[in-house]
């Protein structure tokens, strides 16, 4: 049981390692070229227009 408790924190570990660089990539090249910063702030901004027209009971917390 020991075993499988340190298997399962070792990549809960890896995970959120490569979950880390991901990220730092990611903004790391959002800085570089800013028509991909452009690009996640138009998404973002129609993802969240779309969440507030959604009805309550189909996915919106609000």
């Amino acid at each position: 049981m020991s075993l499988l408790r340190f298997l399962l924190c070792l990549f809960i570990f890896i995970g959120a390692l490569a979950a880390t660089g991901e990220l730092a990539l990611s903004i790391l090249l959002m800085l570089r070229f800013p028509p991909l910063l452009l690009a996640v702030v138009l998404a973002c901004w129609i993802l969240s227009r779309l969440l507030r027209l959604l009805p309550p009971g189909q996915g919106n917390p609000n």
